[in-house]
């Protein structure tokens, strides 16, 4: 669907969100929180089983299920504390009050959080209906056992259809805001599918895609065209976040004239170790001088108040260019990474027009103006051939809606691409 064709459409009486990703973080799910409270081998047990899901070597039900069983004999009201814990997205609570101002009806639905609970954050926020997972309790103690809806697969789609029918409504007065592939079987129901901070599932079937503030998913759903045509402002955590970015530009330059590159990678190894150190110590409520204040600052709003990996992924991307390929390569991979994609980033919020079909979530402007910073910087270390080549594929794997992370996509997959050249 086209920006235009979506404006053209009634404005809508229902708004469907999801819950985890959406409006509580990624990373501060309800199971992550009462991890907490696991045996070391009942947590390994839930995260392999999660990472079964990931791959979709088995079906949600099953990884549900698995993943509360872990939690029998915990107390109700441990879980709740829990529940109370996870901090709320920032804006969100602002989007509610203006969707409540302007008559629209609301409704939470998700499948890994328990009825009661998303009941109660759908009344902390105002929502109309609110539908989780039925957890069972007997005397205050979880069981292990879960049922409901949500839990099967299209689940999610059966309650909506429910939400639908009892306010009346059509496809047309329908928009859902989700982040995963979880969600899918919701889409056919609404009109406008909003992809906020998706996977990459979800950035190839939305309709729009929105990054980073919460806020911005309000005038999509109202309509309001004048701000949607002018260009999104870069705001100070992208200034910061794409300036550190870019300037990883000096890395090839400090191997070259003050450090030779496995040095600089087994440095850059240890500052990668400490900044996890420091995202843990983060997380427990305590910040650690320097690296905390820059990650806080460098952060978007949604990974505030979870564990920031986007720095890791691109360490270890810059590490594993560094170590593998020929030396100039090596350079030049890291320079399609650093100036490359931190230009298109920029320059893709800044000016951006016109998306892919394929991705949402990027501009053809962004990838333009990515592929010529690349390839100034590869330039200089490579034949222009080399850096031609290696620049269109580094921009390619950009734009791509893709699980893996691109800090570790670009240089690898440009790097291989010059080294056979």
């Amino acid at each position: 669907m086209t920006l235009e064709k979506h404006l053209s459409l009634p404005k809508p009486r229902l708004v469907v969100f999801d819950v985890e990703g959406v409006l509580i973080p990624k990373r501060r799910y309800l199971i992550f929180e009462a991890s907490r409270r696991l045996s070391f081998w009942k947590l390994v047990k839930m995260l392999f089983v999660g990472f079964l899901y990931e791959i979709g070597f088995i079906p949600l039900d099953s990884t549900l299920r698995v993943i509360f069983n872990q939690f029998r004999g915990l107390t109700l009201s441990d879980l709740y504390q829990l529940h109370k814990n996870i901090p709320l997205i920032s804006g969100v609570r602002e989007v509610f009050k203006r969707l409540k101002r302007e008559g629209y009806k609301t409704a939470l639905i998700s499948s890994g959080i328990p009825q009661q609970f998303v009941e109660d954050l759908a009344s902390q926020l105002g929502a109309d209906y609110a539908v989780g997972l039925e957890l069972e309790v007997v005397e205050g103690y979880l069981t292990g056992n879960i049922s409901g809806d949500v839990i099967r697969s299209g689940g999610k789609a059966v309650a909506l259809k429910k939400v639908v029918e009892k306010e009346g409504l059509e496809k047309n007065d329908c928009v859902l805001i989700a982040d995963d592939r979880n969600n899918l079987p919701m889409f056919r129901l609404c009109a406008v599918r909003i992809g906020y901070n998706p996977d990459f599932v979800i950035s190839t079937k939305s309709d729009i895609v929105v990054k980073g503030d919460f806020s911005e998913v309000f005038p999509l759903l109202n309509r309001r065209k004048s701000k949607l045509d002018r260009p999104s402002l870069i705001s100070r955590q992208d200034l910061i976040r794409e300036t550190i970015h870019i300037c990883g530009f000096l890395i090839p330059i400090a191997s070259i004239y003050l450090l030779n590159r496995h040095l600089t990678a087994f440095l850059l190894f240890l500052v990668t170790l400490f900044y996890i150190i420091s995202e843990l110590v983060r997380m427990q409520g305590y910040n650690i001088p320097v690296i905390s204040t820059i990650t806080l600052n460098a952060a978007v709003k949604s990974e505030i108040h979870e564990f920031v990996t986007a720095p890791i992924f691109y360490a270890i991307g810059i590490i594993i260019a560094l170590v593998t390929f020929p030396e100039q390569v090596s350079y030049a991979s890291i320079a399609i990474l650093t100036l490359g994609d931190g230009c298109a980033e920029l320059f893709g919020r800044r000016i951006g027009k016109h998306v892919y079909t394929y991705n949402k979530g990027k501009s053809i402007e962004g990838s333009v103006f990515g592929f010529v910073a690349a390839l100034v910087g590869a330039s200089l270390f490579v034949s222009p051939l080399k850096a031609i080549l290696g620049s269109a594929v580094g921009m390619f794997i950009e734009s791509l809606p893709a699980p893996i992370n691109d800090n570790l996509t670009i240089p690898i997959i440009s790097g291989l691409v010059m080294s056979l050249v």
